[in-house]
């Protein structure tokens, strides 16, 4: 399905991540200088259903590089996940006469959009763009640097109370299915420990070694935990602590404060450079497709490798935590 000038589109999706807006103004501009006519849509897949569509020039991405969040708005869309719904975004499509749609954001959007490429004709690549950086197939989502160096920043200041105080800090991270950001980041601030939805938690254990450290002298901790263990978050392991092994710790959650923010210089170019690779991707006629870095390099991966699950941690960097923070 092609016409007479290639028409490429552009949106984000799901959860905004920094760098976002570096990849989306790559885009945009390689593929007006392969000579495309360009299309942001706004406020993703909703965006695209109300037909929020708008022709882009180079001008209208300036300035956006360091910016946080994403120019062109994201939402996640109820009415997308119904077949209706993915049929009447085929054929919005269809009628603007685009050729092929890049969509940044996880796995979720990514999900859609495969759903939609059972419908839509054009071609369909994606941009990994999401802080857990949790997807198959790749090794680096945009957005993750920045969360974490945000999270580091933020515990960085904890720790000096902690410090003046002598206590036991909780500090919960973003990572609901994936302990990605808790486990750099705990290595990033030198904790004492770190808690993820992969391992099963061993709270006696964690008592044991925080016990041990005092014993020899160390007077303060700092304990990084996942918002999605299995325990229910930092405010509830807190509790099970103080009851069931009267150790007594302050609790602090960092929350959004993680998605936002200047993206990180490296942010920044891996966006820029898979913003890129898309549109060369889209020349070479691959579709169903994302941009994977494997080795330092980006590759065309399918989109089903991202969505057939979780990308996993490696077990050693839990060890690691432990011995070098205590």
């Amino acid at each position: 399905m092609y016409y007479s000038t290639m028409k490429v589109a552009v949106l984000t999706s799901g959860g905004d991540a920094p760098g976002m807006n570096a990849a989306a103004r790559a885009f945009i501009r390689r593929a007006i200088w392969e000579g495309y006519e360009a299309h942001g849509i706004y406020h993703g897949y909703e965006g695209l259903l109300a037909k929020e569509i708008k022709k882009l020039t180079s001008r209208d991405v300036g300035m956006i590089i360091n910016q946080g969040g994403t120019f062109l708005g994201t939402s996640r869309s109820e009415r997308f996940k119904t077949d209706e719904g993915r049929q009447e975004a085929a054929d919005i499509l269809k009628a603007k006469k685009i050729d092929a749609l890049c969509v940044i954001g996880g796995d979720g959007s990514f999900r859609g959009a495969l759903n939609l490429s059972e419908v839509y004709k054009g071609q369909i690549v994606g941009i990994p763009g999401t802080i857990d950086n949790d997807i198959p197939g790749t090794e680096y989502t945009i957005g993750f640097d920045t969360a974490v160096e945000t999270a580091v920043w933020a515990i960085d200041k904890i720790r000096d109370t902690a410090l003046a105080h002598g206590r036991l800090f909780l500090v919960e991270v973003m990572g609901r299915n994936s302990g990605q950001i808790a486990l750099s980041v705990a290595l990033s601030c030198g904790a004492e420990d770190v808690v993820i939805p992969e391992e099963k938690n061993n709270i006696e254990g964690m008592v044991k070694r925080i016990r041990e450290g005092r014993e020899k002298g160390k007077r303060f901790g700092i304990i990084v935990v996942a918002e999605g263990h299995d325990e229910g978050g930092a405010i509830k392991l807190a509790q099970t602590m103080e009851k069931d092994y009267g150790l007594e710790s302050k609790v602090s959650i960092l929350g959004h404060i993680q998605r936002g923010g200047t993206p990180s210089s490296y942010d920044r170019v891996w966006g820029s450079r898979m913003g890129e690779a898309a549109v060369r991707f889209i020349k070479n006629q691959y579709t169903n497709v994302f941009t994977a870095m494997k080795g330092g390099q980006l590759v065309p991966a399918y989109l089903k490798e991202a969505v057939s699950g979780i990308r996993t941690v490696e077990p050693e960097m839990v060890q690691l935590v432990r011995i070098v923070g205590s």
